[in-house]
């Protein structure tokens, strides 16, 4: 087990630096195109392929650092960048968590090579898992999953919502409900293979942020998988669902549903993309701050604006840290007995939408204006406090974990 450090090893400084560099370099300049455009910036995901940022082996190798300071660094810096480019190139990485949490060797040396495509002919993926009526109450799912014994085949119905990726995703992964009576327990995850017949976009959604990143539903109808696509196979399915029964009639503790183990395993990764807008906004407002004058001095002599900055670099330093704690916890198989991976989505999170709002209030009307990137930054930061788990919902597990409650 890797001992916790706030310092960077070489090879990390390397590494972020070379990302810092491509983010500076691709991805700022074509930040504001993109997002007027609300297209999926393909071109940049090209090149981040080209250079090998969008590539299996480099998440790999960062989900595997033993200091758990990988992704998390990786984040910051594309964040940086851009957050609707960066999501765009990121976005993947979701659908791949859901396999590497929940499937075999086999399924995820099958499917996670697919997710990516190669340096020629990139590819994305996608999670699909919040519903119209079911987005933080995962319990209300309805897409159902119906076997097929004869043909050993699973039918998928339903229809998935706020999915990154959906429809235009080389691969899917699907939660979808196979056991109703168990509710949220009663879940499970499937791929759903490229050009499978059933499965269309439904509507492209006209976001205030993260507009270069591709949102839509996800329309399943008798939608048709092999048995090889339900993710950890149907004995591990039958003996989780039989373990949740007994449990459910003697009362026992919950077993972790499919959709709550890819979540819990990404919220400090979310955290890390938070920490990253917060502090490209920081810089800009700092950058201004120092050279803009007013009365004849810089206006960073004024305590309103030099109090904001004091509080935003102190918000942004805390949030970093709450992320690599929950980071290096989670790499070394140490359990979040205080919902610690919930802390760090939650802090930073919030840190990003308050952080961006001051940096506008500090540019003034120029922060107002799409002339400086701080209100694209603000756009962006509000989509922090709600995806893959509401502020709300991140206070609700982290009060109950303290307290011992079960999280439904």
């Amino acid at each position: 087990m890797a001992e916790f450090t706030m310092e960077l090893n070489d090879e990390q400084k390397e590494v972020r630096d070379w990302l810092h560099g491509f983010a500076a370099d691709v991805i700022r300049p074509a930040a504001a195109e993109w997002d007027e455009r609300e297209e999926t910036p393909w071109p940049v995901i090209q090149e981040a392929a080209k250079i090998g940022v969008y590539s299996l082996d480099f998440y790999a190798q960062q989900y595997f650092d033993p200091t758990g300071l990988g992704i998390p660094m990786v984040m910051e810096e594309l964040f940086w960048g851009d957050a609707g480019i960066a999501l765009s190139i990121v976005g993947t990485g979701l659908a791949a968590v859901g396999v590497l949490a929940n499937g075999t060797e086999e399924q995820i040396g099958t499917w996670i090579p697919q997710m990516y495509g190669d340096v020629n002919d990139v590819k994305v993926a996608a999670f699909c898992s919040s519903e119209p009526d079911a987005g933080s109450d995962v319990a209300s799912m309805r897409t159902r999953a119906v076997y097929d014994e004869a043909k050993d085949e699973w039918v998928l119905n339903g229809t998935k919502t706020w999915a990154t990726n959906g429809g235009i995703a080389n691969v899917h992964v699907v939660v979808a409900v196979v056991d109703p009576e168990l509710g949220s327990k009663g879940h499970a995850s499937f791929i759903v293979p490229p050009g499978t017949p059933g499965l269309s976009q439904g509507q492209k959604f006209k976001k205030h942020g993260i507009r270069a990143s591709h949102t839509a539903e996800v329309v399943l109808e008798d939608v048709r998988v092999p048995g090889s696509c339900l993710l950890g196979g149907k004995e591990k399915l039958d003996e989780r669902l039989a373990r949740a029964r007994e449990k459910a009639r003697s009362g026992g503790e919950r077993v972790k549903n499919a959709a709550m183990a890819t979540f819990e395993a990404s919220r400090p990764a979310v955290g890390a993309m938070a920490v990253g807008t917060a502090r490209a906004a920081y810089e800009v407002a700092l950058e201004y701050a120092t050279t803009r004058e007013q009365f004849g001095r810089p206006i960073v002599d004024n305590q309103g604006v030099a109090f904001q900055l004091a509080d935003m670099r102190t918000s942004i330093d805390a949030a970093r840290l709450l992320v690599w704690r929950a980071s290096w916890m989670a790499v070394n198989g140490k359990r979040f007995t205080a919902a610690e991976g919930s802390m760090s989505k939650l802090f930073a999170s919030e840190t990003a939408k308050k952080v961006t709002g001051q940096a506008i209030q500090i540019l003034g009307g120029n922060g107002y204006t799409r002339e400086y990137p701080v209100e694209r930054m603000h756009r962006d930061a509000a989509i922090y406090t709600i995806f893959e788990g509401t502020s709300e919902i991140q206070r609700l597990v982290i009060a109950r974990t303290l307290a011992g409650v079960p999280i439904r």
